[in-house]
């Protein structure tokens, strides 16, 4: 298997805008480069961000998921 190009963002660009749609696990995986079993394993231990049944299906709202992201960055920087 051949190892992807994938590249990443310089730390000084511009932020990801994000889907103005609920998002998927697999969505919140590749937008945070991690694999899908690590954004479950959020959800299990209530680490993550927020999260929401519909149905069976998984979703998770952008804002949710953009505060979430803050609060790591602001965790960090303190």
């Amino acid at each position: 298997m051949a190892k992807s190009d994938r590249t990443v963002p310089e730390a000084t660009a511009a932020p990801r805008t994000l889907p103005a749609r609920y998002l998927t696990p697999l969505d919140i995986a590749e937008l945070l480069h991690v694999p899908v079993e690590t954004v479950y394993q959020w959800r299990r231990k209530r680490t993550g961000p927020r999260g929401f049944r519909v149905g069976r299906h998984l979703r998770y709202d952008p804002v949710d998921v953009r505060a979430w992201v803050e609060s790591l960055r602001e965790e960090a920087a303190a």
